[in-house]
């Protein structure tokens, strides 16, 4: 038995705080108790000058093969975050069949600890490496979609559909919790509203859940919150848009029409929300800069056209007649030694010491890098930021998969999301007004609440035992653009199911992170 004794306890339902103790028996919360506590039998932590609150839900996150790599979850436990949403943006890491293939980096850093073809044979993996965090795995429509139609720029045939269905029930009868959609992102952007409202249906029909990266996030934005609109009505599902946003300055002064029809859908009894890091940069591959035709085919057919020297023209001067400011584009991680003097520099700033194009740097800078390049796409507001996390009903979510300074993971260059959302969440919240106990809620409850998480983001008598205690004054991002690889400060302990891996700045070893079920 273990006592946390005298913190200042914030319940994650918006309850007032107060000074106390919480008592922890094997992984269950089994008593909360008003000041002190009389505990000569048990472990005590000593948490005064604490807060001492739910672990921390990632409502959008991207560990699911990281976890296997660095399993103590180097990133994600230092600033407080026990559990995770993973198989965000139609990508997971299973199921993987046909010409299904995991994204570069992935499928580099696991080598050969990718053995796994189905969710069921992931699950073992993951239990093997006994990760310290909690997960919750979606089943990624592209994912699912390479797997049986393959990367081709066509529609689904009725038996292709047919077999993604049969696909996903398998999926989600072994642990998914539902389907995720990338619609900007390969081979996803091919398919139609009625193939993805189809594969909803087989999630809806389970009483799972939907999270989209949607159509679009820029000009099409009104259109494409109208067609998850439309499939949640035609599902009755319930559905997170993703990392929620207007980009592109050009789309900045759509922010209030998009919240207006967000809310307008929930207050006619739709079943919809939204998670946001806390950045105004996107973080995601470079090759999405390039034309759509030759993006066909993902990566490996990226190269081969990168290899040929009319498709390499075509491309460059694509690229060249963007209208783009290049300033807002800044390389992230990269892979070839040759382009590590690049990582954290803006394309502008690297035409401003070389004698070239945008499409010539971009596409030198993909084919060394086997088109794996990460990227940081500047293209949103600071004022709608903080019109989006004025809502209650925003979460938190990192948009990013667990990182450490060390190892494998160590040698990239990730967006600092990975190190610090929740202490830019909390700060930026707080900023607009809102009280301790309602940051906190949204942090823990209220993601816990819409994706069917039972059991955890409270502190109640009969919870499971995630907990971080940390000191509100000192929790703060240490992460930067340019020097991502910095933990956040603040947190003095956390506790998943009743262990605790990480204490006074020291990861213990002791990992008893779960595969969480759907109920």
């Amino acid at each position: 038995m273990t006592v946390i004794k005298g913190g200042t306890i914030i319940d994650g339902l918006g309850n007032d705080a107060f000074v106390g103790s919480v008592v922890v028996d094997d992984d269950r919360i089994v008593d909360v108790v008003h000041g002190d506590i009389q505990s000569q039998q048990c472990d005590t932590i000593d948490a005064r000058g604490c807060l001492v609150t739910p672990g921390f839900i990632d409502a959008h996150a991207h560990s699911d093969a990281y976890l296997v790599v660095e399993p103590d979850a180097p990133s994600k436990i230092t600033q407080g975050i026990t559990t995770e949403i993973n198989g965000q943006c139609g990508g997971s890491v299973a199921p993987r069949y046909g010409e299904a293939r995991l994204s570069g980096d992935w499928a580099s850093i696991l080598g050969d600890r990718l053995t796994w073809r189905s969710l069921a044979e992931y699950r073992e993996v993951l239990a093997a490496a006994k990760p310290a965090v909690n997960t919750v795995q979606f089943i990624g429509h592209n994912t699912l979609r390479s797997s049986v139609v393959g990367y081709a720029a066509r529609q689904s045939t009725p038996q292709e559909l047919e077999a993604m269905e049969r696909l996903l029930a398998q999926s989600l009868d072994e642990g998914g919790w539902g389907l995720t959609t990338g619609l900007i992102y390969q081979p996803g952007k091919y398919s139609t509203s009625e193939e993805v409202v189809a594969l909803a249906k087989v999630a809806s029909g389970r009483g799972r859940f939907y999270a989209t990266h949607m159509r679009s996030e820029g000009d099409g934005i009104i259109e494409a919150i109208d067609e998850v609109l439309a499939l949640v009505r035609a599902t009755g599902i319930r559905a997170e848009i993703s990392h929620l946003k207007t980009s592109g300055r050009c789309n900045w002064g759509k922010i209030d029409a998009v919240l207006e029809k967000i809310e307008d859908a929930v207050g006619n009894g739709l079943l919809l929300g939204s998670d946001r890091y806390p950045y105004c940069a996107a973080g995601t591959d470079l090759d999405v800069l390039l034309p759509d035709w030759a993006q066909e085919g993902a990566a490996k057919a990226e190269c081969v056209r990168l290899a040929d020297p009319a498709a390499r023209n075509r491309i460059e001067r694509e690229l060249d007649q963007l209208d783009r400011d290049w300033s807002t584009v800044m390389i992230g991680g990269v892979w070839h030694d040759d382009n590590k003097q690049y990582s954290g520099r803006c394309v502008a700033d690297i035409l401003r010491t070389a004698d070239s194009t945008p499409g010539r740097v971009i596409c030198a800078i993909l084919e060394k890098d086997l088109c794996r390049t990460g990227a940081f796409f500047f293209g949103m507001s600071e004022e709608n930021l903080d019109k989006i996390y004025s809502r209650k009903w925003i979460v938190p979510g990192s948009d990013a998969s667990l990182r450490a300074p060390w190892g494998p993971l160590g040698a990239d260059h990730p967006h600092p999301r990975a190190y610090a959302t929740m202490p830019e969440f909390y700060r930026r919240v707080r900023a607009l007004g809102f009280t301790r106990e309602e940051t906190v809620a949204r942090m823990t409850s209220v993601p816990a609440r819409r994706f069917g998480i039972s059991g955890r983001g409270a502190i109640v008598k009969g919870s499971f035992a995630d907990i971080v205690v940390w000191r509100e004054e000192d929790f703060r991002a240490k992460a930067t653009y340019l020097a991502p690889h910095q933990f956040s400060s603040g947190v003095k302990c956390v506790m998943v199911n009743g262990s605790v891996p990480y204490m006074d700045c020291g990861f213990t070893g002791v990992r008893s992170g779960r595969f969480l079920d759907p109920d």
